[in-house]
């Protein structure tokens, strides 16, 4: 325990913040290839369906995402397969993700996320990710996903493009970006769906033409106010026409630097129980030789002295009169 301390001023801290990223890959042998739908589950209640990196019964598996399907009232039919629990994922990921018009009613997505009219996304595929994966948030302008696109040659590949220098606040749950496709990247008004940072969640619609012939390969969004599939069945498809998602996640270090400078006439002696004998100064060789001490610890008070933080330096650092020096100790969180 110290017995002699140090006040640090404010210019002995500084405050800094770091964003750390990482490369995410999502590949469509993963999501509905290489194991045989072992690494899928699904559940009693049948309102959304859960993939894993590893078959569930592997120690290894990893829960990398969730897919769900839902609509809003304009199609609300009691013919429809699971049409209330449609209606309620639709209306909880708008309540979460949008919020609420001033008169208490729950705002529907909007296409270009103004949310002052405009074309709305009635029915959307909804893709959940881990917080495994998207840490504190989806960097802006790196996330892609390609989807087969059965219903016409090739692929579609859609993105946040443009995101990194224009996003929407507008949302309780954080900063979010319009989703285009690779064909009409940046073009008002032709966005396919939504991506929020933070929440890690991208929202597509599957009342567009694109993202419909997409999922039209088994017809079960086909018409999509009379989609005739349960939520199970839409997810199967979503997953089978999965070709490759690419995104880099984000994690945010704060950081708390404190400089313990160490003047020429300080701490150049040990509380030590070892470090005297007697009177006399044992690291002395003789009567006339500058004190010394050795540094191996750097401690934290509170105002109270309470002992808060301990850092340790990699080797003992000698000091005396003859020299100053600044300890640099970080605190990360």
């Amino acid at each position: 325990m110290a017995t002699v301390y140090k006040n640090l001023l404010s210019n002995d801290v500084a405050t800094t913040r770091t964003l750390l990223n990482e490369a995410i890959p999502i590949t469509g042998t993963i999501v509905s290839g290489t194991y045989d739908d072992l690494n899928i589950r699904n559940y009693a209640h049948g309102m959304f369906q859960s993939v894993y990196d590893y078959p569930i019964l592997s120690s290894s598996a990893n829960h990398i995402f969730d897919l769900t399907y839902g609509y809003s009232a304009k199609y609300d039919d009691t013919a429809h397969s699971m049409n209330s629990k449609k209606l309620n994922i639709y209306n909880q990921m708008a309540q979460v993700l949008v919020g609420y018009s001033l008169t208490g009613s729950v705002l529907r997505f909007d296409r270009d996320g103004d949310l002052t009219g405009g074309d709305k996304l009635e029915a959307c595929v909804f893709i959940n990710y881990a917080r495994l994966l998207t840490k504190d948030e989806i960097k802006k302008g790196s996330y892609t996903l390609t989807l087969k696109n059965d219903g016409a040659p090739g692929t579609v590949t859609i993105g946040d493009y443009g995101a990194a220098n224009e996003y929407r606040v507008n949302s309780p749950a954080g900063e979010y970006g319009i989703l285009y496709t690779a064909s009409s990247p940046i073009v008002p008004g032709s966005g396919v769906g939504l991506i929020y940072y933070q929440a890690g969640i991208a929202v597509l619609t599957a009342s567009t033409d694109i993202i419909e012939n997409a999922l039209l390969y088994t017809g079960s969004v086909a018409a999509v106010g009379g989609n005739p599939w349960n939520i199970s069945g839409t997810c199967d498809d979503m997953r089978h026409i999965w070709q490759n998602n690419f995104f880099n996640n984000t994690t945010e270090l704060n950081s708390t630097i404190y400089f313990c400078r160490v003047n020429n006439n300080e701490f150049n002696y040990s509380s030590n129980p070892t470090y005297l004998s007697g009177s006399r100064i044992n690291v002395k060789q003789t009567r006339d030789s500058n004190p010394v001490s050795y540094i191996t610890t750097v401690g934290l008070y509170s105002a109270d002295n309470e002992l808060l933080a301990v850092a340790k330096v990699s080797e003992p650092l000698k000091k005396d009169p003859t020299n100053e020096m600044t300890l640099r100790v970080r605190l990360d969180y």
